[in-house]
């Protein structure tokens, strides 16, 4: 009988595999300690309270620790957002109709739409306001040279 849940352990394995949650771990691990009691009696209700039992002190007793270490901030941020607030020249005319327009800031390119329904012409100085999506919404400052 050991065999069967070796096999069951390896299905959850392969199922916690598929998923995100770390939930099905513990089911595996469950399934181990039954297979483990399966060397000592061949009694199917005991192996099956073994496996119910583990799997839920695992659950009740790692779960929370796991989800503890595991936590992540949910306002994540990326170096994206570190444009905002900056100025930039506007590389591309930047025209909402049409959906495209391109900016130069820190050196680097990016796609940008204007705050408004405005059209933003080449060479215009603007500022970020907000990241939407991978395109940065700038709002236009004044005309200046363009240098680079």
């Amino acid at each position: 009988m050991w065999y069967v849940w070796l096999i069951l352990a390896g299905i959850f394995v392969i199922a916690e595999i598929a998923t995100v949650g770390f939930l099905i771990f513990w089911l595996s691990l469950g399934s181990l300690c039954a297979m483990v009691t399966s060397f000592f009696t061949d009694n199917l209700i005991i192996q099956t309270a073994v496996f119910v039992i583990t799997s839920a002190l695992f659950i009740l007793c790692t779960r929370p620790l796991a989800k503890k270490l595991g936590k992540t901030d949910n306002n994540l941020t990326t170096n994206a957002f570190s444009i905002i607030g900056k100025k930039a020249i506007v590389v591309k005319e930047i025209n909402p109709t049409l959906g495209v327009g391109q900016i130069k800031v820190d050196g680097q390119v990016w796609s940008a739409k204007s705050n408004g329904e405005e059209i933003i012409s080449e060479g215009t100085e603007v500022s970020i306001l907000s990241i939407d999506g991978v395109k940065a919404v700038v709002t236009a400052d004044s005309k200046v040279e363009q240098t680079f």
